[in-house]
Formats: structure tokens, C-alpha cells, sequence
């Protein structure tokens, strides 16, 4: 990939990087554990906190090298990686990821 300026430009890039369903399915997953481990972590304390990046990059990384064979975003963009996680499972969530698929030039129901 080469280097983006702005998230403006990474977004898309992200998007395309997650083509197939079954890579965003695992990203929801992860992402939905995030959640709950934090409110486990936060009513209870103790390891609990440690749960949520496992979950939410374990799930992703599989999905990436496993499912979609690439390397994960993380690596290059950590920051703008985390924020479109979660801004894909929230559009995801909302019924409103498809059109920033298409867009992006990705089949929404690509398996």
C-alpha cells in the first residue's frame, strides 16, 4: 500500500482490505467481545482488561490471514485501523456499511 495522508484516504483502502464477509464477520466478532470483556473488566477488574485487545485483534488477525490472505492495517495505520474497526461495526450494526462497500469498489455480499 502506499502511504496515505489522510484517513479520508485510508477508509477506502481499510474497506477493500476487508472484501469478503467472512473476514468483516470475524471483525464483528472481535469487535462485539471488545464490548463485553470491557464491561466484564470494568464491573470486575482484574485480567478482564488484558481480554479485549486479544479479542479484538485475535479475531481480526485470523481473519486476515486466513480468511482474506493479507496483512492487517494495524500494522502500517494502528490508529486509523482501530477507529475504522469499530466504524465498520457500527455502520454494520446500523445497516448502513453497504453503500461505503460499494464505493469503495468491494461486493458487500462477497463471501
Amino acid at each position: 500500500m502506499a502511504r496515505v495522508a489522510t484517513y479520508a484516504e485510508f477508509w477506502p483502502f481499510y474497506l477493500r482490505e476487508h472484501g469478503r464477509a467472512k473476514t468483516r464477520a470475524l471483525h464483528y466478532a472481535g469487535t462485539a467481545l471488545t464490548f463485553a470483556f470491557a464491561a466484564i473488566a470494568v464491573l470486575n477488574g482484574g485480567w478482564w482488561w488484558l481480554a479485549i485487545p486479544i479479542a479484538g485483534y485475535g479475531f481480526a488477525w485470523v481473519a486476515h490471514f486466513r480468511v482474506e490472505r493479507n496483512r492487517p492495517a494495524t500494522f502500517t495505520h494502528p490508529l486509523w485501523s482501530l477507529v475504522s474497526d469499530y466504524r465498520m461495526f457500527f455502520l454494520w450494526l446500523g445497516g448502513r456499511l453497504d453503500r461505503h462497500l460499494r464505493a469503495a469498489g468491494v461486493d458487500p455480499n462477497r463471501a
